[in-house]
């Protein structure tokens, strides 16, 4: 049975780490093992989630769980589907850690990368599969964990320790309101069970409370706008692998239990999906905007990691309101592109991540300043990171266009909605149009300073070509950007079972995704944009002459260094200033002084608006102010029973009557 199939995946990679704690260290056989163990766990899992995606529905399976009851795991499509990242990516983030972090050139922490990655990848697994409130949060909670110590993993540095407390910090709130929600939902429906209730069971201010609190739970986990503070740091500071399961699949998690728990509640409030359709064009203006303004590649790929997320909460958002107005071409198309979104993102920013860090393992360094002119000493590296920057912005013939396109069907047809509710796509649809267009600019930076022009560092200079451990997960995940993209017919049938399962047909019929959407004609568009380009190429490179000694951009320079060339700063300035009311940026230099004045240089950086310039500030006045308690803390034996004399006279001042000296003096 498919259950069975996946708890075996998650025990495997449970137990995964276990050969390179117990093997020597000094040998690379104990990760070779570990990465088998994750191959084989990715292999049930998948194989598992494939079952259940397109079969009948499999009874749950029960076990006792102390104090609470009969705990459940069961498998549906909701599941399964969200199943398939989490087997996917842990099993290509362990081959590529055999090239990028090999444990017997990373003794001090190899071995517990692959321990916790385990972990991470068996938690994802149990968190999915539960079907009663502890164990959700039990797997959870292995989730959260795990990506804490993977974030801390190079803790001798004062920016992973920075980061890894963040996000402790972020993970913790989550948790806290996870456990309100929990309890809040028992309270309401008499069980821990995630099971569809009545509409008769929830009073309206309990559906408000449980909204509330699982956007703040989830969303904390998705990074959306405005609790994305914890992801940036996270995931520039994380080894690349991890950076890449934290956006490609973590994230998602947020995802997740939003529509796992919007689909227990029958007939939401319309405002429930203005809210999240608002929060999303939020989140993608602001993500990119973020985005493009950054000097850390990393960090760069951090922020569209938001702005993605964006994109998968309009798509929710359309469906939420297409469940209140009872109109089932919203839900089907917003639904869709929520959910191909949620498998397109996991794919391209995985790929994006094994792309950066191929570059960080050739150059030492995450600064897109410090990179250029890598296309040549790296020219499979140059050519995947395309793939999945072209995937990114939504360009045919790509898997990213074609979620994009079902968000804007979906807005589409909402414009000639009757009421305030129906207009919100007047917002949306011009929002995810300036997110694209944001998007392709920030990516044209990146690939033309970093891949492009000439090498800025010696380091640069030097850099080879990533090992076959790192190119080859680099390659699947560009096959699969490309496959979707070219054939995506072939994905409706993994979103409809999806979709009837999250909103099943009441009083109105719900169509299919391949009668709304001409996906047939999507492919066969995609497949010519595919050949006319690669002909194109084939037929530039037959006919040019390429002048050995002469470099790219020499700009009519005799002799042009690395200097005569754009920088990533000089290229995004103009819309850095247009987004400045957000992005505040801070510029340093250039400082011209006398007739002959030295070397000098500019500099510009953006800090992040909800931690560095709310958070942390917030942080210091508490601290700062909490100082001013010290006094009350001397060490002396008399100020404390002073304080018991004062806290004992305050109590028995709460058995005076007052009230009725009050009245009695008054009646006199």
């Amino acid at each position: 049975m498919p259950l069975q199939l996946i708890l075996a995946g998650i025990l495997a990679a449970l137990c995964s780490g276990l050969p390179s704690l117990v093997l020597p260290k000094s040998s690379a056989w104990g990760q070779r093992l570990s990465v088998l163990m994750m191959l084989a766990s990715g292999a049930m899992g998948l194989l598992g989630a494939g079952i259940a995606l397109f079969a009948p529905p499999f009874p749950d399976l029960g076990f006792p769980w102390p104090q609470a009851g009969n705990s459940l795991l069961g498998l549906d499509p909701l599941s399964a589907f969200f199943l398939f990242p989490v087997f996917l990516i842990g099993a290509l983030g362990s081959v590529y850690g055999l090239g990028y972090w090999p444990i017997p050139r990373h003794r001090e922490n190899g071995a517990s990368l692959q321990l916790f990655w385990g972990f991470l990848v068996a938690g994802l697994g149990l968190l999915l599969v539960a079907r009663h409130g502890m164990a959700f949060l039990l797997g959870w909670e292995i989730m959260a964990l795990s990506a804490f110590f993977l974030v801390a993993l190079q803790d001798r540095q004062a920016e992973s320790r920075k980061a890894s407390l963040v996000y402790l910090m972020a993970t913790h709130v989550a948790t806290l309101a996870l456990f309100g929600l929990l309890v809040l939902w028992r309270a309401s429906t008499g069980s821990f069970l995630l099971n569809p209730v009545g509409g008769d069971v929830l009073g309206l201010a309990a559906m408000n409370a449980i909204f509330v609190l699982a956007l703040l739970v989830f969303g904390l986990k998705a990074g959306m706008m405005p609790l994305h503070f914890w992801l940036p740091m996270a995931h520039a500071s994380a080894p690349s692998q991890v950076s890449a399961i934290l956006s490609g699949v973590v994230l998602k998690m947020g995802i997740y239990g939003l529509l796992r728990f919007l689909s227990l509640i029958p007939s939401p409030p319309t405002s429930w999906g203005a809210i999240i359709l608002a929060l999303g064009a939020l989140s993608g203006v602001l993500g990119v905007a973020f985005a493009i303004a950054q000097h850390d590649l990393k960090r760069l790929l951090a922020y569209h990691s938001v702005e993605n997320i964006g994109i998968i909460l309009m798509g929710l958002g359309l469906a939420m309101l297409g469940r209140s107005l009872e109109r089932p071409d919203w839900v089907v198309l917003g639904l869709g592109a929520c959910l191909l979104h949620v498998w397109n993102h996991s794919l391209f920013k995985s790929l994006l991540f094994f792309g950066a860090g191929s570059v960080v393992h050739a150059t030492g360094s995450r600064q897109i300043e410090e990179q250029g002119g890598l296309a040549k000493a790296m020219p499979w590296t140059s050519l995947f990171f395309l793939i999945g920057a072209i995937a990114i912005c939504g360009l045919p013939p790509l898997n990213g266009f074609v979620s994009e396109f079902l968000v804007y069907m979906g807005l589409f047809r909402s414009l000639g909605f009757e009421g305030a509710r129906g207009s919100a796509a007047v917002i949306a649809a011009p929002a995810l149009a300036l997110i694209g267009a944001l998007a392709l600019a920030c990516f044209v930076k990146v690939q033309g300073t970093v891949f492009l022009g000439l090498p800025r560092t010696a380091r640069a200079g030097r850099a080879t070509e990533s090992p076959p451990s790192m190119l080859a997960p680099m390659a699947l995940l560009a096959a699969l950007c490309a496959l979707i993209g070219l054939a995506p017919a072939l994905v409706s049938r993994a979103l409809d079972p999806v979709i009837a399962l999250w909103a099943p047909e009441g009083a109105f019929r719900r169509p299919d995704l391949a009668s709304l959407v001409p996906l047939g004609a999507i492919g066969t568009m995609s497949r010519f944009l595919l050949a006319a380009a690669l002909a194109t190429v084939l037929g530039s490179a037959l006919l040019r002459r390429v002048r050995r000694g002469v470099g790219t951009w020499d700009c009519g320079y005799a002799r042009p260094t690395a200097r005569m060339q754009y920088t990533a700063s000089s290229f995004a300035a103009s819309i850095v200033d247009m987004f400045a009311f957000a992005l505040r940026p801070r510029v340093r230099g250039p400082l011209i002084f006398g007739h002959f004045p030295g070397p000098t240089g500019m500099h510009g950086e953006v800090d992040d608006a909800i931690l560095d310039r709310g958070i942390i500030p917030a942080m210091r006045g508490v601290g700062h102010w909490s100082d001013w308690l010290k006094r009350f803390q001397r060490g002396l034996i008399q100020h404390y029973m002073l304080y018991i004399l004062i806290a004992v006279l305050a109590l028995l001042c709460t058995l005076i009557p007052f009230g009725e000296i009050l009245a009695f003096l008054s009646s006199r």
